[in-house]
Order: C-alpha cells, then sequence, then structure tokens
C-alpha cells in the first residue's frame, strides 16, 4: 500500500485527484518488487514499459565499445525512469534499467499508459509535469558537463543530490558525471582532507 500511496501523493503535486479516482487510476499498474542489479528493460528490447520507483534506486546505462558501463540516468522515490524517446516512438531502446538497489516499482505498459491518459485527462497534466522535469534535468547535466570542471561537476551534484553521494556506487556516479571512478576517489578524498 506505500508503494501506491507513493504514486498517489506524487500525482497530487501537479493534478489533484481524489482517492475514489486513483483507485481506478492503480489498476494500469502492476507492483514490482525489484531486488538488487535486477534488469527491468534490456537494450535491444522494445521499449513499451514505463517504471515510478516509490523506493529504492535503478539506473540506465548503455555499454560502449570498450565495454565499460555508462550510466545516463538515476531515479530515486518519485521519480520516472525508461528511455522516453524509445517509449514515445514504441521502438528498441539502447539502454539498459537495473535497480541499483531493492526497489519497489509501478510499472506502466505503453498500452495501459495510452488507456490511462484516454480514460482519465487530469494525467495528461501530470505527465507534461514529469516529462518537463526530466527533459530540465538533462539539461542541467549537459551544462554541467560543457561548463564546469570536473570537480565543479561532482561538488554541484553533490550539492543538489547529497541522498546519491553515499548511496550509489561510485563507478556509476562517475560515469554519469563524466568522470573515472579513480577521479572522483581523489576529488571525494580531497573533500575528506
Amino acid at each position: 500500500m506505500e508503494t501506491q500511496e507513493a504514486l498517489y501523493q506524487h500525482i497530487n503535486r501537479f493534478a489533484k485527484i481524489g482517492h475514489t479516482e486513483f483507485s481506478e487510476i492503480i489498476t494500469y499498474f502492476d507492483v514490482l518488487m525489484v531486488e538488487k542489479k535486477e534488469v527491468l528493460a534490456r537494450s535491444g528490447s522494445k521499449c513499451d514499459q514505463l517504471f515510478f520507483v516509490a523506493k529504492g534506486c535503478l539506473h540506465s546505462y548503455f555499454t560502449d565499445q570498450a565495454g565499460v558501463e555508462k550510466t545516463i540516468k538515476f531515479a530515486i522515490e518519485d521519480w520516472w525512469i525508461t528511455d522516453f524517446l524509445a517509449f514515445h516512438h514504441q521502438r528498441e531502446t539502447e539502454f539498459t534499467t537495473q535497480a541499483v538497489e531493492p526497489s519497489e516499482v509501478l510499472r506502466i505498459s505503453h498500452n495501459s499508459y495510452e488507456q490511462l491518459l484516454n480514460a482519465h485527462p487530469a494525467l495528461e497534466r501530470y505527465f507534461r509535469n514529469v516529462y518537463e522535469v526530466t527533459s530540465g534535468a538533462a539539461l542541467m547535466r549537459m551544462k554541467y558537463i560543457f561548463d564546469y570542471s570536473k570537480e565543479e561537476i561532482f561538488n554541484r551534484f553533490r550539492e543538489q543530490f547529497p541522498e546519491f553521494v553515499n548511496r550509489v556506487p561510485q563507478y556509476m556516479m562517475a560515469t554519469y558525471l563524466g568522470l573515472t571512478p579513480e577521479y572522483l576517489s581523489k576529488i571525494r578524498g580531497k573533500k575528506l582532507s
């Protein structure tokens, strides 16, 4: 029930709905209890699922030509995650989505998502807000990469998202920030001195 309540509270930040309407909305979702390192979506498969993190942490990554995993996004409590472009176009994703830690997730298929929006038009506003925030966060990440030194990138990330610093494995955080794990370790050690 806590998993469902998390979504109810999140929806009501952007679009007001009552418990009666929410009891209909939640029927479009599946609740998943995900183990650490469990894959929810695999690169090369059709992207037909959207995930809401009620508890835990997920990340999406690709594997580069050298075989190194490169994290492109994280999702913690109250965040949505998928390859939004592939989900929209219903095509194969180039990214794998995996649990960083044991997580409780609500999943909706693309077909159910379309049905949900038709049955509950107020959720169009909700998802528009979600996508705007997601797009804005991606733009800020790009600005950090182009505008700040490597040390500034980490320091700003730590200031804005302190919950990640001790929660996410260092190698994932490093690739997300465009750093090597060794360099990130050096920066973190410098701040502790």
